[in-house]
C-alpha cells in the first residue's frame, strides 16, 4: 500500500454515483443491408467526487490529500465540522442587467469577477447542531441565537457578525486550518453556479425551489402560499456546485463592508471590499418571508453588525490554479 493510500485511509471515502445520459438512436429498416459504421470512441466517463470525512474527533486533510481535491469532492474536517464542497475556479459577470425583472440599482454596474483557484465552501448554511458543537466546546461566546422555530439542522439564527466570526475563530482553532466568511463575490458566484439567471434553476421561481413568500409571484412565475417559517439546511434541490438553499430561507452574512453600489474600487478577484460603511456588512440569499425578488442571485442588503441572521463558511485551499 502506498504512502498516499494509507493517508487516505483515515478518511471515509465514498463515491457519488454519476449518470451519463446518452441519446438513443432510433431504429430504422431499410430495404438492404447498410454498411457497419465506423466504430465510434467510447467517451472516457466522470470522475467520480470523493468523500473525505473525518470518522472520529479531529482529522484536517493532508497537504496531498487537500492538494488532490477536485471540484464537487467534499469533506469534513472533524465530526461536528460542517460539511464543505470544493467550488471550481472560474470567472464571471457580477450583478444584473437591466432587463432583469425588479432589479435594484445597487446591482450596477455588471463587472467581470475571476476566482484563480477552487475553494471549499459549505453544503448547507451552519446548522444549530454545528453551533451547539461549538458552545459544548466552550466557543461562540455562550450565544445561543434565536431558536425559536427549533434547533437541530434548523439554520442557526439570530447569529451576528461578530458571534459568526468566533465560530469561525473556533472552528479554526480546533481544525488548525482557517475557515472564513465568503466574500460577496464569491458568495454570488457559488450561487450562480454558472448559471447568468435570476435564479440557478432559470428566470423565474416558485415553492418548489425555494423557501420565501411565495404568494407574491415573480417574472410570471406561480402563486404559491407564504411560508410559516424557515426550513431545515437539507431541504430543496442543491445548485449545480452541490450546495443547498443559496436563494431563500436565512439571510447570509458575507465579509464585505457596506457600499451602496460597485464602483471602480470593487475588487475583481473574488477579494471582499474592505472599504465603505463596515457598521454594516453585506448579507445574501433571502429570507423565508421576503419576496422572491429579494431571493435573486445578484439581490445585495446589508445589516448592521449587530443584527441576526445566518451565514455559511468558506475554506481556502492549497490546491493548483
Amino acid at each position: 500500500m502506498t504512502a498516499r493510500l494509507k493517508l487516505l485511509a483515515a478518511f471515509t471515502v465514498g463515491a457519488l454515483a454519476v449518470s451519463l445520459a446518452g441519446a438513443a438512436s432510433a431504429k430504422s429498416t431499410r430495404a438492404r443491408p447498410m454498411p457497419a459504421p465506423a466504430a465510434e470512441a467510447t467517451p472516457a466517463p466522470a470522475a467520480l467526487s470523493r468523500q473525505f470525512f473525518a470518522a472520529k474527533g479531529v482529522q484536517p486533510l493532508t497537504p496531498e490529500i487537500e492538494a488532490a481535491l477536485k471540484p464537487k469532492d467534499s469533506f469534513k474536517e472533524c465530526d461536528v465540522c460542517p460539511e464543505m464542497v470544493v467550488v471550481p475556479k472560474g470567472s464571471f459577470t457580477m450583478g444584473t442587467p437591466v432587463t432583469e425583472v425588479d432589479r435594484y440599482k445597487g446591482e450596477d454596474p455588471l463587472h467581470r469577477v475571476t476566482l484563480a483557484r477552487p475553494f471549499a465552501v459549505g453544503r448547507f448554511t451552519i446548522s444549530f447542531d454545528e453551533w451547539d458543537a461549538c458552545l459544548a466546546d466552550g466557543g461562540c461566546d455562550g450565544n445561543k441565537g434565536d431558536d425559536r422555530f427549533g434547533r437541530g439542522r434548523m439554520p442557526a439564527q439570530g447569529i451576528t457578525f461578530d458571534a459568526a466570526k468566533s465560530y469561525l475563530a473556533w472552528l479554526s482553532r480546533k481544525v488548525g486550518r482557517t475557515y472564513r466568511l465568503p466574500s460577496e463575490s464569491e458568495r454570488e458566484y457559488f450561487t450562480r453556479a454558472g448559471t447568468t439567471t435570476a435564479f440557478w434553476f432559470g428566470k423565474t421561481i416558485s415553492s418548489q425551489n425555494a423557501n420565501y413568500a411565495a404568494g407574491t409571484p415573480y417574472a410570471g412565475g406561480p402563486r404559491g402560499v407564504d411560508s410559516k417559517g424557515p426550513a431545515v439546511v437539507d431541504s430543496y434541490a442543491p445548485n449545480p456546485f452541490g450546495l443547498y438553499q443559496v436563494h431563500g430561507n436565512v439571510w447570509e452574512w458575507t465579509e464585505d463592508c457596506f457600499n451602496k453600489r460597485y464602483t471602480e474600487d470593487t475588487p475583481t478577484d473574488g477579494a471582499p471590499w474592505l472599504e465603505g460603511d463596515c457598521t454594516k456588512h453585506m448579507v445574501r440569499g433571502g429570507l423565508w418571508n421576503w419576496s422572491a425578488d429579494k431571493s435573486r442571485s445578484g439581490y445585495r442588503d446589508d445589516n448592521y453588525f449587530d443584527s441576526g441572521n445566518s451565514f455559511r463558511v468558506v475554506r481556502t485551499l492549497n490546491v493548483q490554479p
